[in-house]
């Protein structure tokens, strides 16, 4: 307990707890007590016994400055990279001198010679817009089925075809055609319908025509047979 003697009075308490903390760290106790507390001797301390204040600790010498960094060396300047010699540009392909010319022979100059009567021919065109939606399932349902059971596929010609068949089936006079015979004009009725199917093939020379498959009797055919022949 504190002398009531004490020149601190009261606070002496206070005195004795920072000399305590001064002695355990002295940077524990403001610079401002460090001068006081080094002479400071508690009354509670007898005389003989009394433990050497610690002095403040020297301070640390101060550290020496860094070297400066070493200048970094300069960078190799990039080495020159050659240009790659521009490639020489393709000689322009020459020109023939002359037209071309070639004799068409076989189903070429079939076709040609028909094409070229057909324009004595007077013609009508007419055009229809339909709903092709039924067309499209009843092929994707005859595919499957073939693909469950023999095998095959069914293209859009093949239904095409044979929709004109039936056509010409039920509107026969749509089969006739014009003949002059004995001099005379005529209507003539086929027995028979025989369809042509144009199909764009490629020859044994590259080169691609059109070769018209001929199906005959076609109004007997039931659509299995039809498209047999079609592939014959």
């Amino acid at each position: 307990m504190s002398s009531t003697n004490s020149p601190f009075g009261q606070n002496e308490w206070l005195v004795e707890e920072m000399y305590r903390k001064f002695r355990a760290d002295p940077s524990s106790v403001d610079e401002s007590w460090h001068e006081f507390l080094r002479g400071y001797l508690p009354e509670s301390a007898e005389p003989g016994n009394g433990q050497p204040v610690p002095a403040d600790p020297p301070p640390a010498p101060p550290a020496a400055p860094a070297a400066p960094p070493a200048p970094a060396a300069p960078a190799a300047p990039p080495a020159p990279v050659a240009a790659a010699p521009a490639a020489p540009a393709p000689a322009p392909a020459e020109l023939p001198a002359d037209d071309e010319t070639q004799v068409l022979r076989g189903a070429a100059a079939a076709v040609v010679k028909n094409m070229n009567a057909s324009l004595e021919i007077p013609t009508a065109t007419s055009v229809r817009a339909i709903p092709a939606k039924l067309m499209i399932d009843n092929r994707t349902v005859i595919n499957n089925h073939l693909t469950r059971n023999r095998g095959g596929k069914i293209s859009f010609t093949h239904l095409l075809g044979y929709a004109i068949v039936q056509a010409v089936k039920k509107f026969p006079n749509m089969n006739r055609h014009f003949a002059e015979i004995d001099g005379k004009p005529n209507a003539v009725t086929p027995a028979h319908t025989n369809l042509g199917l144009a199909i764009d093939l490629q020859g044994k020379d590259g080169k691609r025509s059109l070769v018209v498959a001929a199906i005959k009797g076609c109004e007997a055919l039931e659509f299995a047979e039809f498209v047999a022949a079609y592939e014959d």
